[in-house]
């Protein structure tokens, strides 16, 4: 028999908490890739890894928070574990090839194309393995062209993202990315899930599914609280959330070697800020003509 659903049983609540929730995935994420490409090679899969991390919690507990309310009207929900959680490393390691793909080899052309869409297949298929965990007496049954579309929007919102991630590097503009990768990380779920059919076995007397938020709070203790700590690391790290350091001006003078020169300045900031050392550019509009 056909299963009536409930997907929103405690109103707005539920998408708009999922919805912060992966906005905090990803802003962390994308911040950590691009502290990524800012740093040495050695140093490099530190940050892509707790970028990976950071954006594979935020989309599972988005996935999570949301189904806390979802309702399946004479049938309670139980969760296998073992595929729950299943379900959140695949999300972060399909996500780590993306980012690893993009921080090695730049987020253009070939390398954003492939490493967007090795991510997006991750965030849909984090999706619906943790739908397959769901236990209650049914089966699901999905729309094979919603269901395209739900992996549409996955795959073109993990490309956007790490294109900001390569390109991106105001704190502002993060932000803006952050906000716009929540909402199509978000639509996406809900996409799927309006590509969903119940059918169940046999009419339960419960006059509504059981409650999930009881089984699925304990689990989502330790992404959430990895979110809160990888957030943490970012408050105290300057570059993380500055993005790139200001460039040292190099002054142009026949036989002195711009190395030099730079390295000279940058000494001079540190133990002067707010002063420029004497024969600074700025400081002199004209130049001899040997200098020319």
């Amino acid at each position: 028999m056909q299963g009536t659903v409930d997907e929103f049983s405690y109103g707005v609540v539920t998408p708009l908490v999922a919805y912060v929730m992966a906005c905090l995935g990803g802003a962390l994420g994308l911040r950590c890739t691009t502290r990524a490409l800012l740093v040495t090679h050695s140093r490099r899969p530190a940050w892509l890894a707790l970028g990976s991390a950071a954006i594979g919690s935020g989309i599972w507990t988005m996935h999570f928070v949301a189904m806390m309310g979802f309702r399946i009207q004479g049938a309670p929900i139980h969760y296998d574990q073992p595929i729950t959680y299943a379900s959140l490393g695949l999300a972060i390691v399909m996500v780590g090839v993306g980012l690893f793909i993009v921080g090695y080899r730049g987020a253009t052309g070939t390398a954003l194309f492939t490493g967007g869409t090795i991510t997006g297949l991750g965030v849909a298929s984090m999706h619906y393995l943790g739908m397959a965990g769901m236990r209650f007496d049914g089966r699901f049954a999905y729309s094979t062209a919603t269901v395209a579309a739900s992996v549409a929007i996955a795959v073109v919102a993990a490309t956007a993202a790490l294109w900001a991630a390569g390109r991106v590097q105001g704190l502002l503009w993060s932000v803006g990315a952050s906000l716009v990768m929540g909402l199509a990380v978000t639509g996406m779920h809900y996409t799927g899930m309006a590509a969903l059919n119940v059918h169940l076995h046999s009419a339960s007397a419960a006059a509504a599914g059981g409650p999930p938020a009881s089984v699925l709070v304990p689990m989502l203790i330790g992404p959430l609280a990895f979110l809160l700590l990888a957030g943490a690391v970012m408050m105290f790290d300057p570059l993380m959330v500055m993005g790139r350091p200001a460039r040292v001006p190099v002054e142009d003078k026949p036989g002195v070697p711009a190395a030099a020169v730079a390295s000279h300045l940058a000494r001079h900031s540190q133990l002067h800020p707010g002063r420029r050392p004497a024969g600074h550019p700025l400081q002199h509009a004209s130049r001899a003509p040997q200098n020319r």
